[in-house]
């Protein structure tokens, strides 16, 4: 594959990192800025509460959507033609003390200050409660590799980087008044400030009405909590911009040409949108993608908790195998807790493995093929790791960590291994090693406590006794394809009475494994081993 196909196949690809890269490329052809400046990509992270899932995905798909991009202009990533920057606002005021943080006393002490000028609860002696939270996201995003330029709202306004734009903001107070004003309720307007004071007594950031008295030398006055008249600067971080107006003064400092967002944020986008014109920019390309909704169906919120968190997936299922789910159609919705997460490996390594055999086109739909390039770059050959398989399904791992019990150890699983493949050795299998750590963590959780192994029914008897027999006669060393042959032809053996095979199958999954589900059987006998996999049918016909 060369550079030029992979441009040329970029440019009419149906696939959605292309749809939204192809944007971009209409607001600059060439795939330059006017003032030869790196096309710039932003995503936004509000630390009032852990990071989730929901923070990362923006990363991961503003990211594919930077390479796709890359991709167009025939650009790599040292080339240096687009930029990301993850943005924390943690200049934004406290508003309610979030569920699932410790220490609820001093934050609610600290209510309404700037998140980055309040204690750190968690006692890790990070500077205030946003450092935390901001240092929680950008490990993650270093183990992930992301490339990317953090930045945080607090050190902009301090260090008086955003004192030009807030002039500007200041300049226009009242065409931002007339943007904002019919969009809010009545009682609302009588307190509404494009700009949001911080008391110099409380530290607090005040929702209160706000005066230009000079906007080009950034003087204010308002009214502060105990009825004191005061005349300060609102810049060099004594000040912030209420939300939509920040939103739209970063666009315009920082010149960003592509954010996405939930579509929860759709009348957000659109009212920043309005306001960035007014101060001269122009509004971002981007995408309004659907919230993730937990196990009930209900928005993950990051004050909740609920949902998963990016460590909780990890222990359970890999990196990839998150990115994957992440990919497909992110103007639906998905839910996203624990039980999506067995298939999502599974599907990832399926999806990886089909990409040798794929034409150009058919790889840029590919999620595993986006993903082994999300942070390596779009090399004009195949990336390292394409067209790799793993030797056992995770399903196929999970039933085998079942059968075997909560208490088994990583030893014993790849000791099982050795039945299905030569080399069993975890160094040499690494990722598959990962997976054995996660199956045995998801069987302890989710799984084990579940597991019920039911008497088989009188005609099922006869078939398991039949399979026994079978068994018993094969080498240890018998393919699994050969085991599932004589599996498939036992059930169709009308003397057993099973309408179709699903009921034979489902017969097994619930008589040997204990489940409502399984792998294919002759994998898993030929994985557990054949003279094991006859203890299961003995202990069966036993009950």
């Amino acid at each position: 594959m060369s550079m030029q196909d992979l441009i040329s196949a970029a440019r009419v690809s149906k696939s959605w990192p292309f749809q939204e890269a192809q944007r971009l490329l209409k607001r600059y052809p060439d795939g330059i800025k006017p003032d030869g400046s790196p096309v710039l990509f932003e995503t936004g992270y509000g630390p009032s509460g852990l990071p989730h899932i929901g923070t990362f995905q923006e990363v991961l798909r503003t990211t594919l959507v930077r390479r796709a991009f890359e991709a167009m202009i025939g650009a790599r990533p040292e080339d240096g033609k687009t930029r990301l920057v993850a943005f924390s606002d943690d200049m934004d005021g406290l508003r309610k003390v979030p569920d699932n943080v410790p220490n609820a006393q001093l934050l609610e002490a600290n209510l309404h200050k700037p998140l980055s000028r309040i204690p750190d609860p968690f006692g890790r002696n990070y500077e205030s409660f946003a450092a935390h939270n901001n240092a929680m996201l950008r490990e993650f995003l270093d183990r992930f590799g992301f490339e990317y330029e953090f930045v945080a709202s607090n050190d902009m306004y301090n260090s008086g980087r955003f004192n030009s734009a807030l002039k500007q903001v200041l300049r226009h107070n009242q065409d931002i008044l007339d943007i904002m004003l019919p969009t809010l309720r009545e009682e609302r307007r009588q307190t509404y400030s494009p700009v949001l004071p911080i008391s110099p007594r409380t530290g607090r950031v005040l929702q209160v009405p706000v005066e230009v008295l000079d906007a080009d030398a950034g003087l204010i006055r308002f009214t502060d909590e105990d009825g004191a008249v005061i005349e300060q600067t609102a810049l060099g971080g004594t000040a912030k911009l209420q939300w939509k107006v920040d939103w739209a003064m970063r666009w315009y400092a920082l010149g960003v040409d592509y954010e996405m967002y939930g579509k929860d944020l759709t009348d957000s986008g659109i009212q920043s949108g309005k306001i960035v014109q007014v101060l001269g920019g122009r509004k971002p390309e981007g995408l309004v993608y659907e919230l993730f909704l937990d196990e009930k169906g209900e928005k993950i919120s990051k004050s909740k908790g609920n949902g998963l968190t990016i460590e909780e997936w990890l222990t359970y299922g890999s990196e990839e195998s998150l990115g994957f789910y992440i990919f497909p159609n992110p103007k639906s919705a998905k839910q996203l807790h624990a039980g999506v997460i067995p298939r999502a490996v599974d599907d990832y390594w399926q999806f990886r493995a089909s990409i040798p055999s794929q034409e150009l086109d058919k790889k840029l739909g590919n999620p595993a093929w986006n993903l082994l390039r999300a942070n390596g770059g779009w090399q004009s050959d195949d990336a390292p790791g394409e067209g790799d398989q793993l030797p056992v399904t995770y399903g196929l791992l999970l039933n085998l960590v079942g059968v075997l019990g909560a208490e088994t150890t990583h030893d014993q699983v790849w000791s099982y291994l050795g039945n299905y493949i030569d080399d069993p050795d975890p160094a040499k299998h690494p990722e598959l090693d990962v997976l054995v750590g996660t199956a045995l963590a998801y069987n302890r959780d989710f799984v084990a406590a579940s597991l019920a192994k039911r008497k088989p029914s009188a005609n099922e008897r006869e078939a398991l006794r039949a399979l026994d027999c079978a068994l018993s006669i094969m080498p240890p060393t018998t393919p699994a394809e050969d085991i599932q042959t004589i599996i498939y032809e036992l059930g169709k053996r009308p003397e057993f009475g099973f309408e179709n095979l699903r009921d034979w199958f489902k017969a097994l999954y619930q008589t040997l494994l204990g489940s409502e589900q399984g792998p294919r059987m002759g994998s898993f006998i030929a994985l557990y081993g054949i003279e094991n996999s006859r203890s299961l049918i003995e202990e069966a016909l036993e009950r």
